[in-house]
């Protein structure tokens, strides 16, 4: 038996799958995301399917899943259950929120420094926003 218990046991053998060490990254395959979720393993293979969250694959194609895409899971769970988003709008919230993602270094850093390259790179992540939202600039 491991001294560190079972539950070290079990993340070490998830690690074991995917080749990476256990002080680097947590990996749970998706019965044991799904548990910790409280979801339906279907549920987190449709939610792959519409493109929300990607896990990675094992040689044998078995989805395994990071501590960050489980945090995704959890905030799209919230989503769903706790705000009545349904799945097109959380697609919209997360693009959304990928965008807002990417402004951060702009409006921050390259944008401070007045570059005509960085007005233009936020112009056009504030543009595809827009797109995302369906709304259109006003001249």
């Amino acid at each position: 038996m491991d001294p560190a218990g079972p539950e070290a046991a079990d993340i070490d053998a998830r690690a074991a799958i995917v080749g990476q060490r256990r002080d680097t990254r947590e990996f749970y395959l998706i019965s044991m995301a799904a548990q910790l979720l409280d979801l339906h393993p279907q549920t987190l293979r449709k939610y792959e399917r519409l493109g929300l969250v990607s896990p990675q694959r094992t040689l044998g194609s078995m989805r395994v899943y990071t501590r960050d895409e489980l945090d995704r899971l959890r905030l799209i769970k919230s989503l769903v259950d706790e705000a009545g988003v349904n799945l097109a709008g959380v697609q919209r919230l997360l693009s959304v929120a990928e965008v807002a993602q990417r402004l951060r270094p702009l409006v921050r850093g390259e944008g401070r420094r007045g570059s005509s390259a960085a007005r233009r790179r936020l112009s056009e992540e504030i543009d595809e926003l827009f797109r995302i939202l369906g709304l259109s600039e006003t001249p």
